[in-house]
């Protein structure tokens, strides 16, 4: 498969770590969708930083076998989605875009996004990447529910085609 063929997420730090420190749910079945290759992950270098010193720390909380674990998957997660990785901007590049987000140190990470081209940006920080800022950058900004509910709204399943929230028989 082309890897430009896969729908390209982008992805925040906050969905990072959420999907690596909990045992289910949406923000782990979206790195799972990276690992099996089904979405192209894109994450840009200043969250991955932040991501591994987050991780780090976290570590230090657990025990040996626990943080050993921890670790472990977050490097088994790297190697399986092979994510993209965004090289951060250059400083005047942060300054002439400072406009587009309210703080400042969002403005690397909305910068990365735009260079990437995803078809989503998934982030809980919904107070900072708001609808606002989504309009202004055309950038597609959605928490991990929003991007399952999208997803559903056109998922198939053998005869049985789901469709907002009917489902309909397809005879093909």
């Amino acid at each position: 498969m082309n890897p430009r063929s896969r729908p390209r997420v982008f992805l925040d730090s906050n969905v990072i770590l959420a999907g690596l420190l909990s045992t289910w749910g949406l923000d782990k079945a979206i790195l799972s969708l990276g690992a099996a290759q089904i979405v192209k992950l894109v994450i840009a270098e200043v969250i991955r930083r932040e991501v591994e010193r987050n991780l780090l720390i976290h570590a230090e909380t657990l025990s040996r076998e626990d943080s050993d674990r921890l670790l472990g998957d977050y490097d088994l997660f790297i190697q399986l989605s092979r994510p993209e990785i965004v090289p951060p901007p250059v400083p005047s590049e942060v300054r002439k875009h400072r406009s587009l987000i309210r703080h400042l140190a969002d403005v690397p990470i909305l910068l990365s996004a735009l260079s990437s081209d995803p078809e989503w940006f998934i982030t809980h920080n919904t107070e900072h990447f708001t609808p606002h800022v989504a309009r202004r950058t055309g950038l597609h900004i959605v928490t991990p529910r929003d991007l399952f509910s999208e997803l559903v709204k056109t998922f198939t399943i053998g005869n049985w085609t789901r469709t907002n929230t009917e489902c309909t028989e397809s005879w093909v």
